[in-house]
């Protein structure tokens, strides 16, 4: 996974960063205080955002990731060019494993850019953070 700063991403990358940052403020994460935000660019140019929002019951824990492909899908997006994932960590974290194949269903090529608040960032492709990655050609195989 490639380093660098947020301040070397170009303009588009910027602005998908920056929403990924400021959407992360809105996150419910009265339990592990690990607040994370999601903005994931569309093929159509449109920007769906997410963030965490955990519940006293663990498992109904909603993650950013997957809070913002259920708003593309919403609104009839279903490829995904690029992600940008905001937490507060030092380097940037990284999606957990069910966002990792939730977003593998439709861009298994998504180029995936985690940044934090101090403006470090990492690069990353999701077919190299889920490698084998389970898809629907798999079900068809009997």
């Amino acid at each position: 996974m490639a380093e660098d700063r947020i301040e070397n991403l170009n303009e588009e990358e910027k602005a998908l960063a920056q929403t990924a940052l400021d959407v992360r403020e809105k996150a419910y994460a009265p339990y592990s205080h690990f607040k994370v935000g999601a903005a994931l660019l569309g093929d159509t140019g449109q920007v769906f955002t997410g963030c965490n929002v955990e519940n006293a019951s663990f498992g109904a824990t909603i993650c950013a990731e997957r809070m913002a492909v259920g708003a593309a899908v919403s609104q009839g997006v279903k490829h995904f060019v690029k992600l940008a994932i905001a937490t507060g960590s030092q380097p940037p974290g990284s999606p957990c494993g069910i966002c990792r194949q939730v977003l593998h269903e439709f861009s298994p090529d998504l180029e995936i850019l985690l940044v934090n608040p101090a403006g470090q960032l990492r690069r990353a492709v999701l077919k190299d953070l889920l490698p084998l990655g389970f898809s629907g050609a798999d079900l068809e195989s009997k």
